[in-house]
């Protein structure tokens, strides 16, 4: 018992006190935003607020805890003068000169929201640089809104007041080890809770939350700038904006060698439906259908459904990702927008409005949905799905079966698709988008199935076995379903994985995906190998051209089967440089300038041609990378993606 007498229960209940304070203020800052903005974010009733609210606290809990780690942990640490009142006025001006500064951040959205139509990000970093008057605004601000100064003091003045009202009293430790073990024991809870509130849960499948996933809990795109708040969303995005406009060429030389809109006219009778399947993780390398010219030794294909599908249908055995992860295949496939150096998806500029497949389905009278068997919100999957606007969500939450999850990610892909197969189509026509999920670390498949499949020469041969067969088994119940026959399948993966064969080593083979159209309706006329360089990005202007969809759209890919041509070029980045394959040659850029040129057939840059290479083509292929990168940050930066 004496051992627990040295607990610090006072020190530790006083600390959880003035933290709570902060939630209790942040919330005070929520509402204040959306008073004083509400003509602009439309919220429908007190029901609705409060959801908003409640959904905000764990983006509150990320922001409080990025600011109160120091304050925390002073306050914990064991040094035997933590109660001492010099001590304690230590911690007090800490919490609150970081806690005050981060506060702030939150009262200048309450005007500047209306203008930049999203939350304070990293992005105010480039705006202020650019500027000499920053204070001589700031100026002029509070004098036209005083109001906002006034709100800050007083809920500043009362969380002092509230603050002050519980002290610690000061008391000298009796027992110094169980003092110190003790301490050092709350000391690491503490440490895996705060690691856990930074990330937004503890699920080993979600990955940290990020401005996208606001919109999980909204009805409007709009209403997830109430779920945020200013601090989280300058505090998420810092090192991640290298969003940057540049000039490199003028808007002429744009217009005519990137075409950002294209305009496709195809008469269709009878609205196809739109089936399509990311696939999690299939790199073009484990699918003998497109390997058949590419000259690997001893190669072994793993998925002999889809080669006998792909028998059937178009494909396309040079294709490229235009992302490293799972979320940029989304924005790549289904908004045709690829992430170079940075993430698109966790940028500053995610959250705004964007033309893509699903919002050209809306427009024309489909139901549109995405379905995903991990637990909601994992990948910012449903918070991104929201902002393109899909209609519906069916996650691990809807599947309603925890027998059938895999107990790391999502539910199995067989059982998954199967109830993919029989819930669509409840409505036609319809676009429908599945991720699937089992084909990846750990490398794991049912239990029920173990000895079914190879092992294959990798960890990813045997889950991606298991994945080709949920797939087979999907087209059994599928072809019973009457919506079956006026359907267009896509299957693409939005990313690689695991590699084996030394040709898939190549750098831009990294990038290396399939790509398959296939209808069991021959109107489509979807059948063949077609070896043109194509991309995720070609996904989305395809399937607006085949749905018929005659309107101007804003696309930096191409329809893959119209004979109406526009430039086209390949685009992803390494996490480092962007690469372009343009004509007959791969440029890498930084940026700023062209730091390689290599053959189109180079695909390991093991020869930079740069300094050699001066041909015209080569010089015009440096220009249209520039112009591209040029329109990609105007675009994405000025909000003008719709």
């Amino acid at each position: 018992m004496v051992f627990f007498k040295e607990l610090r229960k006072q020190e530790i209940l006083v600390l959880g006190y003035r933290i709570f304070l902060a939630f209790v203020f942040y919330q005070a800052a929520r509402f204040l935003f959306w008073f004083f903005n509400k003509d602009v974010i439309k919220i429908d009733s007190l029901g609705d607020y409060s959801s908003l609210a409640y959904h905000g606290i764990a983006f509150d809990t990320t922001a409080i805890l990025y600011v109160n780690s120091l304050f925390i942990l002073l306050s914990l640490i064991p040094i035997v003068i933590n109660t001492k009142i010099i001590y304690q006025k230590m911690l007090f001006w800490l919490y609150f000169i970081t806690n005050g500064i981060a506060y702030a951040m939150n009262f200048g959205d309450f005007i500047y929201y209306r203008f930049s139509q999203s939350r304070l990000t990293s992005a105010a970093f480039q705006v202020a640089q650019h500027e000499s008057n920053i204070f001589k605004v700031f100026m002029v601000s509070v004098k036209e809104h005083p109001f906002v100064i006034i709100w800050f003091v007083v809920l500043m003045f009362f969380w002092v007041y509230l603050y002050k009202k519980i002290k610690v009293t000061e008391r000298k430790p009796v027992k110094l080890l169980p003092y110190f073990v003790l301490s050092v024991i709350v000391l690491c809870i503490t440490a895996v809770l705060a690691v856990g509130g930074i990330r937004g849960d503890f699920k080993h499948s979600t990955r940290p939350i990020n401005l996208v996933d606001a919109n999980k809990f909204v009805k409007t795109p709009l209403q997830g700038n109430v779920v945020l708040n200013s601090t989280f969303s300058f505090f998420r995005t810092l090192g991640t904006n290298n969003f940057k406009e540049v000039h490199f060429v003028d808007e002429k030389f744009i217009e005519d060698n990137i075409q950002p809109y294209k305009i496709y006219e195809r008469q269709v009778q009878s609205k196809p439906n739109i089936v399509i399947f990311i696939v999690e993780s299939f790199g073009r390398e484990y699918s003998g259908a497109f390997n058949k010219d590419k000259n690997i030794k001893d190669y072994v294909s793993y998925t002999p459904f889809i080669d006998s599908l792909a028998s059937e249908s178009l494909i396309f055995p040079n294709t490229f990702a235009n992302g490293r992860q799972s979320i940029h295949g989304m924005s790549s496939i289904l908004a045709g927008i690829p992430s170079l150096t940075d993430a698109f998806t966790s940028s500053p500029y995610s959250n705004q409005k964007i033309q893509s497949i699903v919002s050209v389905c809306n427009e024309m009278g489909y139901d549109t949905s995405f379905y995903h068997g991990a637990p909601n919100g994992s990948m910012g999957f449903l918070g991104f799905g929201n902002i393109l606007g899909f209609k519906h969500y069916f996650g691990k939450d809807e599947y309603q079966n925890d027998q059938d999850f895999d107990g790391m990610w999502a539910i199995w892909d067989e059982p998954f698709l199967q109830y993919f197969a029989k819930n669509v189509g409840k409505k036609q026509p319809f676009m429908a988008t599945v991720f699937t999920a089992s084909s990846h670390h750990p490398f794991k498949i049912p239990e029920k199935y173990n000895g079914k499949f190879k092992k294959g020469k990798i960890e990813m041969h045997e889950p991606i076995q298991y994945t080709d067969y949920a797939i087979k088994k999907y087209f059994e119940t599928a072809k019973k379903q009457p919506w079956f026959n006026n359907t267009i399948f896509i299957f693409t993966g939005d990313h690689t994985n695991e590699i084996f064969y030394p040709e898939y080593e190549k750098a831009m083979n990294r990038f290396a995906v399939p790509l398959i159209f296939y209808s069991p309706n021959s109107q489509y006329n979807l059948k063949g190998i077609n070896n043109q360089w194509a991309q995720q990005i070609d996904i989305y202007p395809t399937l607006a051209d085949l749905i018929g969809y005659n309107k101007k759209i804003r696309s930096w890919g191409t329809s893959l089967v119209s004979d109406k041509k526009y430039p086209s070029l390949i685009v992803n980045s390494d996490g480092t440089s962007e690469q372009f394959i343009i004509g007959n040659y791969i440029y890498r850029f930084d940026g700023k300038s062209i730091i390689g040129i290599y053959d189109k057939n180079d695909l390991g840059f093991e020869k930079n041609l740069n300094d050699q290479l001066k041909t015209s083509e080569a010089e015009k292929g440096k220009q249209v990378a520039k112009a591209w990168y040029q329109d990609y940050m105007d675009r994405v930066m000025n909000r003008k993606l719709n």
